[in-house]
């Protein structure tokens, strides 16, 4: 067997294989005797077919599946052995005169080879890093919420603006019929009807308009996604009930409700902590804001060119169903960002020994199920249950990929932080969502 590769250009090459029969003759020759001793041919006893038949009926179909086998293994050990950087999968050029009956075989491949760059780390205030606080305003709003929620609930009689109300919506041609309670500043048409109505009083509203968010529509009248956006009809509303809430007291009580272990005994407490709690999660958006920023400005200043023909051509093939050229051509203009992306990354990580070994992987997924049995109420996990289900979500491979994925950001983000220098800009939450998701 001789195994060549020759480069058409830097981002191109051709390997091409030839194959002998003595690479092949033997294997063939095991499998035909094997094929040989089990062979049930009427008229023979078992084992004392003759050969030649065997050869005849056998024989090509074994030599074709062998020649195949021993083409993909030298393939792919030749393209490891010479270390070679390839993108997609090597694409067979398929030969016209090809013949079975030869005993010497050519094959040739094609090769989309990675290119070779640098990547600029240096570049200095072209990113910015949004350092997102919590303003007194947002602690004012929060405070109120925290009274709110532990209050005590009263039924009245007359609605006000600040009051909670529960009906049933009803439409018949849209077979609405839902029961919800909402706030009645939240509503933002028809807000007058229902300041002023009692238990019993039935308000015709619009639903175009109702909310200022769509999705709390969608959840009031129990309406479909789909349908929400375009509805525009008049309901019925039937009052059921209207109550107002008198905001818990700033005081002890309300403290040790919020924090057991005692650590928050006044307002100035309670509003350190809601700043600290809200700027821990403010971090989490800046960080993910400042990645993807990382990532868009590297993929526009790092310079190179892709084997784009090659891997329009082998992306026709790649999937289930094969595609066009037209449609090959689109789904690589639509996945060449993300590719780039990938191979600076993998640039990245080779060049400043970035790894990612598996017991981080299991650590980061029992940090993830920590987090997640906090939230309903277990502190305090023992390491094993951690370990079984760090275990059984690690063998589920989508769920693996996606945490391994996450660890990956999560070390390049702070690569990226120790090693680039960005224009830093603080500013409120409220600031940050506009300047940032305009």
């Amino acid at each position: 067997m001789n195994i060549t590769k020759e480069n058409i250009d830097a981002l191109n090459a051709v390997v091409k294989v030839d194959i002998v029969a003595d690479d092949y003759q033997a294997k063939v020759t095991e499998l035909l005797t094997d094929y040989r001793k089990k062979a049930d041919v009427p008229g023979f006893r078992k084992g004392h077919v003759p050969m030649g038949m065997i050869k005849k009926q056998y024989g090509k179909s074994i030599m074709i599946d062998e020649v195949n086998k021993l083409l993909q293994q030298s393939l792919n050990k030749f393209l490891t052995e010479e270390k070679l950087d390839i993108l997609g999968n090597p694409i067979p050029r398929m030969e016209e005169n090809f013949n079975w009956d030869a005993e010497t075989f050519s094959f040739e491949f094609e090769l989309g080879l990675a290119p070779v760059f640098e990547v600029d780390l240096k570049g200095k205030n072209k990113v910015t890093q949004y350092n997102i606080v919590a303003t007194e305003d947002l602690l004012d709003e929060e405070v109120k919420n925290i009274q709110n929620r532990y209050g005590k609930v009263n039924p009245v009689e007359v609605a006000a603006e600040s009051s909670s109300i529960t009906g049933t919506f009803v439409n018949e041609e849209k077979e609405i019929n839902k029961k919800s309670t909402f706030l009645i500043k939240d509503i933002k048409e028809g807000n007058a009807k229902l300041v002023g109505a009692k238990v019993g009083d039935v308000i015709e509203l619009a639903t175009k308009g109702l909310f200022e968010d769509a999705h709390r529509l969608e959840h009031v009248l129990g309406v479909s996604h789909d349908a929400i956006h375009n509805l525009d009809v008049t309901v019925s509303f039937t009052i059921e009930g209207i109550t107002e809430t008198q905001p818990a007291d700033l005081d002890k009580e309300l403290f040790d409700q919020l924090f057991a272990d005692g650590s928050v005994t006044s307002v100035t407490e309670l509003r350190a902590k809601i700043k600290e709690d809200a700027e821990k999660q403010f971090q989490q958006q800046g960080d993910q804001q400042l990645l993807n920023a990382v990532t868009e400005h590297l993929v526009e200043n790092t310079k190179f060119d892709l084997p784009a023909d090659f891997l329009k051509k082998w992306l026709k093939t790649a999937g289930e169903k094969e595609l066009t050229t037209e449609e090959a051509t689109a789904e690589f203009e639509k996945s060449e960002k993300g590719l780039r992306y990938q191979l600076i990354e993998g640039k990245i990580m080779k060049d400043n020994d970035i790894k990612l070994d598996y017991k981080e992987l299991v650590d980061y997924a029992k940090g993830f199920i920590r987090t997640q049995m906090a939230q309903f109420g277990n502190m305090n996990p023992e390491e094993k249950e951690l370990d079984d289900i760090a275990g059984k979500i690690l063998q589920n491979q989508e769920e693996a990929q996606k945490l391994q994925s996450q660890l990956i950001s999560q070390k390049l983000l702070t690569f990226y932080k120790e090693n680039m220098k960005f224009k830093t800009k603080e500013l409120s939450y409220e600031d940050f969502i506009k300047e940032v998701y305009k």
